[in-house]
């Protein structure tokens, strides 16, 4: 399902090569060797907003969600795993998405057609955001994710700027709780794994 970008992170919803809105925190830049350095590593979905209705009740659904990245500078991809808890369940799943540095997008297959994502890095390093159907004012939406379950108001603060340029309303922001987590036990058991494969090899 092409929601599941926003809803695990990154099945990517459908977008149109156009103009980001001219909001000056929504500008995409091109993506560099340090922008991937940078968001290399273990992320949580904070929180997502979006003018589509049946988006937003959507994104109720999903409970709590992180994942890892790990770019691939000379292939221009990223290897993801993510650990999504859903109707109190953990689902587990592995991608990669393509790069493009010039757009600063960040893109995968879904269905046999290529989704794209603006990938917005902030003044706090520790957050970043994904903007989503930039082209479509009426369904237009951001999304924001941070190195750690539980965000200030002020790293927050981009999120919501971005919100007010887009006009969508704060009250429509829907927050996921790590608390509600069930993937801890499954993320423990996959690195005692790795260590076990790397103490064999």
């Amino acid at each position: 399902m092409a929601l599941s970008w926003v809803l695990t992170v990154l099945s990517l919803l459908p977008l149109l090569e156009a103009q980001i809105p001219l909001c000056a925190n929504l500008v995409p830049v091109p993506i560099t060797n340090a922008t991937l350095d940078q968001i290399s590593g273990k992320w949580f979905y904070i929180a997502s907003a979006f003018r589509n209705e049946e988006h937003n009740k959507s994104i109720h659904e999903i409970q709590a969600t992180f994942f890892y990245f790990t770019p691939n500078k000379t292939e221009d991809t990223i290897f993801l795993r993510q650990y999504q808890t859903r109707q109190n369940q953990c689902i587990y799943n592995t991608s990669y998405l393509n790069v493009q540095r010039e757009n600063g997008t960040i893109s995968k297959y879904v269905g046999g057609q290529e989704h794209f994502a603006h990938l917005l890095i902030l003044r706090d390093r520790k957050t970043f955001m994904l903007a989503f159907e930039v082209n479509d004012e009426k369904n237009w939406g951001v999304s924001v994710y941070a190195d750690k379950p539980e965000t200030t108001e002020e790293q927050l603060g981009e999120f919501y700027e971005a919100l007010d340029c887009l006009r969508i309303p704060r009250s429509d922001v829907v927050y996921t709780d790590q608390k509600k987590d069930k993937c801890e036990p499954l993320e423990r058991q996959h690195e005692k794994e790795k260590k076990q494969e790397e103490g064999e090899s």
